[in-house]
C-alpha cells in the first residue's frame, strides 16, 4: 500500500503527482538508462498506463557501460516493460566530442533526435517522458535538460514536485531494487571538460571502474587526466582504498586499463566535479 509520508506528503499523494501528467499520454516512450529516476518514472508508467502502452528506450553508446546495459534490462524485465534499444552517435559530433559544459546536450539532443526520427512512429508513441527529477531541475550543470525542452519532452517526476529523496522513498514503496542505488552518471562525465572524448578513453574508464567494483566498493568513479587515473570513492571507504592487498590490487588493475599512475583523491565522489565550476550558478 502506498502512503507512507515524505516530508510531510504520503506517499500516495506523491504517485498522484506523477500518475496525473501521465494519463492521456496514450502510448509513451520511457527515455530509459536503468537508475533510481527513470526506473521509477518507468514504474509509474506502467502501473498508470498499462505495459502495453509503455516502452523503455535505453539509449546505447560507448558512453553507457555494459554492466549498466544489462542491469538496466533486469529492472524493467521486472516490471513487465518492454525495452527498445537505441544506438546513438553522439560520438560523431564534433561538438560533443570537444567536451565543452554543453556536452550533456549534445548526447540528450542526439538521444531524443533517433527517438523522433526512428522509434515514435515504428512503436506508434504519442509521447516521450523522462526522468528528470525537481532537484535536477534547479542545477545549473544539466543542459540536457534544454534538449529535452526543444524536443517536447515530459518529464512528469519534475512537474510533480519529486524531489530526489522523493523518488528514491517512491521507489521503496514500489520495489524497485535500485532505490538506492548511486547515481551513475555516463561514462564521459568522468573526462575533463575541453579534453576530447574518445571511445579509447570511455574504455579505460570503463575498465578501471570495473576494478572498482571487483574490489568491493559501493561506489566509485574514474577521472580521466591522460596517464593519471583519479579515483573517487565514498567518504568512508577511502581509509579501505589505502590497504596494501586492496591498493596493490587497485593499481594493478587500474594500471592494465591503460594508465599509467593511480591517484586517490581525499575529496571523495563529487557529482558535478567537472562542469559546475564552468558554469554560471547564478543561472539554471
Amino acid at each position: 500500500m502506498v502512503g507512507r509520508p515524505v516530508g510531510g506528503v504520503g506517499l500516495s499523494a506523491l504517485l498522484d503527482r506523477v500518475a496525473a501528467h501521465l494519463r492521456g499520454a496514450g502510448r509513451l516512450g520511457v527515455a530509459y538508462s536503468g537508475g533510481v529516476d527513470s526506473a521509477t518514472l518507468l514504474a509509474v508508467a506502467v502501473r498508470t498506463l498499462g505495459a502495453d502502452r509503455v516502452v523503455a528506450l535505453l539509449g546505447v553508446s560507448p558512453s553507457l557501460p555494459a554492466h549498466e546495459r544489462a542491469a538496466a534490462h533486469e529492472v524493467a524485465a521486472d516490471l513487465g516493460a518492454t525495452v527498445v534499444e537505441v544506438s546513438t552517435h553522439e560520438g560523431d559530433n564534433p561538438a560533443y566530442v570537444a567536451n565543452g559544459p554543453d556536452r550533456c546536450f549534445h548526447c540528450k539532443d542526439e538521444l531524443f533526435t533517433v527517438i523522433s526520427r526512428e522509434v515514435v512512429a515504428t512503436h506508434r508513441l504519442d509521447a516521450v517522458a523522462y526522468g528528470e527529477n525537481a532537484d535536477d531541475a534547479l542545477r545549473p550543470d544539466r543542459p540536457g535538460a534544454q534538449a529535452a525542452t526543444d524536443h517536447r519532452v515530459l518529464r512528469p517526476l519534475a512537474d510533480a514536485g519529486l524531489s530526489k529523496v522523493d523518488v528514491r522513498a517512491l521507489a521503496r514503496e514500489l520495489g524497485l531494487g535500485v532505490a538506492d542505488k548511486p547515481a551513475a552518471p555516463c561514462l564521459a562525465s568522468r573526462i575533463p571538460h575541453g579534453e576530447p572524448v574518445t571511445p579509447a578513453k570511455l574504455a579505460q574508464v570503463e575498465a578501471a571502474e570495473g576494478v572498482l567494483r571487483a574490489c568491493g566498493f559501493t561506489d566509485g568513479r574514474v577521472r580521466h587526466h591522460g596517464d593519471v587515473a583519479r579515483l573517487e570513492l565514498p567518504a568512508a571507504e577511502l581509509a579501505r582504498a589505502a590497504e596494501p592487498d586492496v591498493a596493490a590490487r587497485l593499481v594493478a588493475g587500474v594500471r592494465a586499463a591503460g594508465f599509467r599512475f593511480v591517484a586517490l583523491d581525499l575529496a571523495g565522489i563529487q557529482s558535478g566535479a567537472f562542469t559546475l565550476p564552468l558554469v554560471d550558478v547564478t543561472h539554471g
